[in-house]
């Protein structure tokens, strides 16, 4: 009999990232690395050991090796605990053979066995792919004192982009009365940042309807909320008003790391209160040689600096030749960046090698047509050869001569 836990959260990580391009080509999009030494599902791990949630399944689906791996036994976030801590939940075979997770709502359901272990009385459901510090006792405390069914996490956004997100209606007491998809003339700013907090048997009872809805894509946003709401379930707006970011597309997650280099964004990933805990590689201190200049970055362990280094991330064990410079770009674990190389407003994922006297990017401003203009990816393992030239906004995924 496993122990019984209040709430145990879910966590949604296996998305396949398309709008990250090269950069999810062989891993998932909650793998990818962010932030010098972290990956982006440090952040709602963290969140739930900060928040003294014990149970943790994460649903993994789409190339889930290399994340199956980072989590290992959950010991770096302290979820290793014998009767609870993290668990990796693949579909898997049954006896009619095996079914991929159709949607979110239907990865749950997948795993309604799972949950009914530890008998809890609250589900959390999370996403992989967003950056944010959040304290879900406080969530689940706002659940309990309405007396909800569902609570849904909001960030108030500016009314100018309030229709690029899902938009919940409230009235004053925060009770939701209507889900506006994208609305091309919003009514609130309440932006749902895909962080729910369940009552279990009413989650459940929602779970089994939507499944057995031929018609339904089993989706949360799409079918299992608006459903509960039409069947009249108490459900109330959470407003959040920390840094959140969804990390989904090339430009957010070059804006999410850039962020970390500007002292005016409230995002402290290193202090003792909130801490974001990560599966750090060991590597000895990084090493900046007396022809370097380094500015406002951050550079990890394992790095060796010889060139120039401006307002940039670089991950672990990076390599600068001297005369390379690299300015307003994120450098992934194991990347050499010869002599005389440019890699300027770029992300270059894990071991890719640049040539001397390659470019990637271009600053936006010496582009004729700033639509031209965006961040240059160069996916993992690639080799950028000698004196090559990548434009602004390329996504290169082999070699180039």
């Amino acid at each position: 009999m496993y122990r019984k836990q209040e709430c145990v959260a879910m966590l949604l990580a296996g998305g396949q990232g398309s709008r990250l391009y090269a950069l999810t080509k062989e891993i998932a999009k909650p793998a990818v690395p962010y932030g010098g030494k972290y990956r982006i599902i440090d952040f709602p791990l963290s969140n739930c050991t900060n928040s003294g949630i014990e149970t943790v399944g994460v649903l993994t689906q789409y190339q889930p090796l290399e994340l199956n791996d980072y989590l290992g036994s959950g010991e770096p976030w302290d979820l290793d605990r014998a009767e609870a801590g993290v668990h990796v939940l693949p579909p898997f075979q049954r006896q009619r053979g095996a079914d991929w997770y159709k949607g979110t709502a239907n990865a749950i359901y997948q795993n309604i066995p799972f949950i009914e272990r530890y008998r809890p009385e609250y589900v959390l459901v999370l996403s992989g792919d967003h950056i944010y510090k959040m304290d879900y006792s406080k969530l689940i405390a706002a659940h309990k004192e309405k007396q909800a069914d569902c609570t849904i996490a909001v960030l108030e956004v500016e009314m100018e982009e309030a229709s690029r997100f899902g938009i919940l209606n409230t009235n004053p007491d925060g009770s939701i009365y209507e889900f506006d998809e994208k609305p091309a003339v919003p009514k609130s700013n309440l932006a749902s940042m895909g962080i729910y907090v369940f009552t279990w048997d009413k989650l459940k009872k929602h779970l089994e309807l939507d499944e057995a809805n031929k018609k339904s894509d089993n989706d949360f946003g799409k079918n299992l909320l608006p459903a509960m709401l039409a069947a009249g379930e108490r459900m109330f707006a959470y407003r959040f008003g920390g840094y959140w970011k969804d990390v989904g597309t090339i430009d957010s997650l070059w804006e999410a790391n850039m962020d970390l280099l500007n002292p005016h964004v409230p995002l402290d990933l290193t202090g003792s209160e909130w801490r974001i805990y990560s599966r750090s590689p060991s590597a000895p201190p990084h090493y900046i040689g007396r022809a370097a200049d380094v500015q406002n970055s951050m550079i990890s362990e394992g790095c060796v600096i010889d060139g120039r280094v401006d307002f940039s991330v670089l991950f672990a064990n990076v390599t600068v030749e001297e005369g390379a410079e690299v300015l307003d770009s994120i450098l992934m674990p194991g990347t050499v960046v010869k002599k005389g190389a440019v890699v300027q407003y770029a992300i270059l994922a894990e071991n890719v090698t640049v040539g001397e006297g390659a470019v990637i990017g271009e600053r936006p401003e010496l582009c004729e047509d700033i639509k031209d203009w965006g961040v240059a990816v160069v996916a993992a393992g690639v080799g950028v050869g000698e004196g090559a030239k990548v434009p602004p906004k390329a996504m290169i995924e082999e070699d180039t001569p």
